[in-house]
């Protein structure tokens, strides 16, 4: 029973986690999973015993298998088995399985109508992100900055600035998107070092 309460008792905090690298609010997900404001409150806050009938629908809404919610020991499997999600839409397809530090998606922005000119608000909050363009061209607002990348084409920036990301034109874009909530900066080798 004791093994039981400490798994329960991380719940919580890995709600709070994927609430925030969502970037969404307690009401938009009550909304969307019909579980009251105050009921994921005290969840997030370890006030709420979780019930199935509650981490069911809060690990479809966050597009994480329920044992990744309750802090299931690892299987020694470490392929990712992603489950895309679609937030205002965008697809995402998650690339990590573990809520803390560094997360990585690769996302697919549908292109723009022709015409249209008008560009995502530009938001901000704590963290790093690196993102690099496999396909099509993204339009970056980053500060008074606008940048369109192109295929194997790469940013980093700290998410304090504002920015905001979409689709340069009519086309699809997919990126890789790596996010650290700290603010770590991301350090990328092209080789081995040599010793």
């Amino acid at each position: 029973m004791e093994e039981t309460d400490a798994v329960l008792a991380g719940v919580g905090a890995r709600l709070r986690a994927l609430r925030t690298a969502r970037q969404t609010t307690l009401a938009a997900v009550s909304e969307r999973t019909g579980i009251s404001v105050s009921t994921l409150s005290r969840l997030e806050s370890g006030h709420r015993r979780p019930t199935l009938e509650l981490l069911l629908p809060l690990a479809r809404e966050y597009g994480v298998p329920l044992d990744e919610l309750v802090g299931a020991p690892a299987t020694g499997d470490p392929r990712i088995h992603p489950r895309p999600f679609t937030r205002d839409g965008r697809t995402y397809v998650p690339l990590t399985r573990h809520l803390g530090g560094l997360h990585a998606y690769k996302l697919v922005v549908p292109g723009v109508r022709p015409g249209r000119t008008d560009r995502p608000e530009l938001r901000t909050h704590d963290g790093y992100e690196w993102i690099y363009v496999l396909s099509g061209r993204l339009w970056l607002g980053l500060g008074e900055r606008e940048l369109v990348l192109g295929p194997g084409e790469a940013a980093e920036f700290d998410t304090r600035v504002p920015h905001a990301f979409t689709a340069a034109d009519e086309r699809a874009v997919e990126f890789l998107s790596l996010f650290g909530p700290q603010g770590e900066r991301l350090h990328v080798r092209a080789r081995p070092a040599s010793s």
